[in-house]
């Protein structure tokens, strides 16, 4: 075993392959960029070493500097993670040159695998089934558009490198497959300096189901079984489960069967996933993932295995610790990607400060899986994820249940999140009765992520006792301070000369505003909500949540403060409420209309339009690049472009006004 590893990775990766190394006492060195200076894996590790500025091409994918420091720090092997340089077969040549070890598989096979054209020629000679499709050399456009049409619409083009939908396109007819070319090799060359491309048949209502796999340089070869991976957006996956459901169990074998041969294939050594499509009871091989995968913790959950040990044991020159007969599959279990987005506006990537944090408890079968804590920044320039969360249980249904339970329990506030839309899928009757494929957001995208809904009046009780256990605190507090805490000027009871007292709060939602009514009871409250007086009184747990008494109800909220706006999270929602301020509403002024302002940071790849040109609805007028995906900007009106702000290339904030277009009359 080695004495000291390198983890050139960031984030919740890095946090995990620590968590393992210092279990097995292995000494861990940390790097870091400019911007990742207080990060979570940086205080983790034994050692950390800033290698560069914020950008990643500046730091985390400059193999040069990580293994210089490999060399400072005496650290005998380098961990990839996921991403960055986990699959560049460059960098793990490197590695061997200088005597340290790559942990992770032979060249070869990251070179093969890594080529989904070469990855499809190896697989069909070893006898692994394929989707219909075209793998060459050969990119001519005519030559591509050909295939297609041999094929037959629909197709998938996609990248020939890298994975995670980047550089994918569905093309269900021949008049748009030039323009679905064309985006997806900027895509693809954006996100892996290479845009070849491949085109399958598109598959209607397949399943994504993926084998895990070890190697090891003894030739020995096992699998972990399987996983499901069929809940995507973009073609990313949102939640994965482990073991498959629904499979019949000569499929289940055969799937078994197909990815250790292709493990052998490849001499394959370490961790890998190859992942399949399965539709109709035959399943199809689509690529090889050369790394440890974002959800391998679900396997990890079903078989009891730690597969970063396994990964340092394989990559040390130990035997795979345990024979096929001994690897066994008990429970079910769920992992979902919290990730810093917003579902509402097609799942934008979202920055801001983690202003208030709170995981589920880790414990029953609960786990967390995180690089972030309690203060620091979603940046625009990293993957967003804040956290994975994983649930194991006896079976599906409970881990279903347990899935649910843990995500109404997450709190984040500070970034938009996707966890309310992932509450919705576990929540979902189709999921919940397996009627799964890569398609089933989209199929219940309305249901998954309904309109927001206005305030009912549970949510504006909450807000009115925050606002009045707040005031009362805040007295109680001025009172002592003053020496005086009997002086009438300190009470908060709403007292009034010849008036009942009450006080009447107002909050703002959205575009409409809410009045709450106060009245002071001896024992408490009485609110005024739309269905009449109500009862209520208000105290603070040790956490500082509100325990509040509607009607003899007891119930239990959150209410985070971000100036005048209130976060309220209760039964798993979160709603935002504004405490009306009059002299702040006085000094608003309506916006200008007509500015087209960027839906997220990013980087503007092309401006098709110029001041004084005409523009009609829905035209495309500037196409952004966040998180290596593409994103246009249309027309909303026809108009005339009064003025354009950016050019190709140009870096924008979240909100940057682009451009602005006069609406014809």
């Amino acid at each position: 075993m080695f004495s000291k590893i390198l983890i050139a990775n960031r984030g919740e990766i890095a946090c995990r392959v620590i968590k393992t190394a210092k279990r097995l006492g292995v000494k861990t060195v940390a790097v870091y960029s400019e911007a990742d200076v207080e990060a979570m894996h940086v205080h983790m590790a034994d050692e950390a070493y800033c290698i560069g500025p914020a950008a990643a091409s500046e730091s985390y994918l400059r193999g040069d500097k990580i293994l210089a420091v490999c060399e400072a720090s005496g650290a005998e092997a380098v961990h990839p993670g996921y991403g960055f340089l986990s699959e560049n077969a460059e960098f793990a040549e490197a590695c061997k040159a200088k005597g340290i070890v790559f942990i992770g598989p032979p060249t070869n096979a990251i070179i093969s695998m890594g080529s989904k054209s070469e990855s499809k020629r190896i697989m069909e000679a070893a006898g692994v089934p394929l989707v219909p499709g075209y793998h060459g050399a050969d990119q001519d456009l005519e030559l591509l558009r050909s295939e297609a049409e041999r094929i037959g619409f629909p197709v998938l083009v996609k990248a020939s490198a890298g994975g995670g939908g980047k550089g994918m396109r569905v093309v269900r007819e021949a008049s748009e497959f030039d323009a679905a070319v064309a985006g997806a090799r900027r895509e693809a060359k954006a996100a892996f300096g290479d845009d070849n491309l491949l085109i399958e048949k598109f598959l209607d209502h397949p399943r994504h189901v993926e084998m895990q796999v070890f190697g090891d340089t003894h030739g020995n070869y096992v699998h972990l079984y399987e996983r499901d991976c069929s809940l995507q957006r973009r073609h990313q996956k949102v939640i994965e489960e482990a073991p498959a459901p629904a499979l019949p169990d000569d499929v289940r074998a055969k799937l078994h069967d197909a990815a250790v041969a292709a493990a052998r294939a490849v001499d394959y050594v370490g961790a890998g996933t190859v992942e399949f499509l399965y539709q109709d009871e035959a399943f199809y091989f689509i690529e090889m993932n050369t790394r440890l995968q974002v959800e391998h913790p679900v396997t990890e959950m079903v078989t009891g295995l730690d597969l970063v040990e396994w990964q340092l044991r394989v990559a040390s020159g130990e035997p795979i610790p345990l024979s096929q007969d001994q690897i066994s599959v008990k429970g079910h279990a769920f992992e979902a990607r919290l990730y810093a987005e917003d579902p509402t506006r097609d799942f934008l990537p979202a920055t801001g400060t983690l202003g208030h944090l709170r995981p589920p408890t880790e414990e029953g079968g609960v786990r967390v899986d995180t690089g972030v804590r309690e203060g620091d920044a979603v940046s625009i320039h990293y993957d967003p994820m804040i956290a994975k969360l994983i649930v194991w249980d006896h079976d599906r249904l409970s881990a279903l249940r347990k899935l649910k339970g843990a995500l109404e329990r997450y709190q984040v506030v500070g970034v938009a999140t996707n966890n309310a839309f992932l509450t919705a899928c576990a929540s979902h009757e189709a999921f919940e009765n397996l009627e799964l494929s890569t398609n089933f957001i989209d199929r219940h995208r309305d249901e998954l992520i309904p309109e927001a809904k206005p305030a009912d009046d549970r949510i504006l009780a909450i807000a009115a006792l925050e606002v009045l256990s707040t005031r009362d605190a805040e007295s109680r507090a001025f009172a002592l301070a003053s020496g005086d805490p009997y002086s009438p000027w300190h009470a908060t009871t709403g007292w009034r000369m010849n008036d009942e007292g009450h006080v009447d709060l107002r909050f703002i939602d959205g575009e409409a505003e809410h009045v709450v009514v106060v009245h002071y009871t001896r024992d408490g409250y009485e609110l005024e909500l739309s269905e009449g007086r109500v009862p209520a009184r208000v105290s603070r747990d040790g956490h500082g949540d509100l325990l509040i008494d509607l009607a003899g109800v007891r119930q239990r909220a959150t209410v985070v403060r971000l100036g005048d706006e209130l976060v309220i999270m209760h039964e798993g929602r979160q709603h935002r409420l504004t405490v009306f301020d009059p002299a702040a509403a006085a000094g608003e002024q309506e916006g200008a209309g007509g500015a087209l302002t960027a839906p997220m940071p990013g980087k503007v790849i092309d401006v098709s339009v110029k001041e004084g040109d005409k523009v009609s609805k829905g035209q495309a007028l500037v196409v952004l690049e966040a998180m290596k995906m593409e994103h246009t900007i249309t027309a909303p009106a026809d108009g005339t472009v009064a003025a354009v702000h950016y050019g190709p290339g140009d870096q924008v904030a979240d909100g940057a006004e682009l451009l602005v277009i006069e609406r014809d009359e």
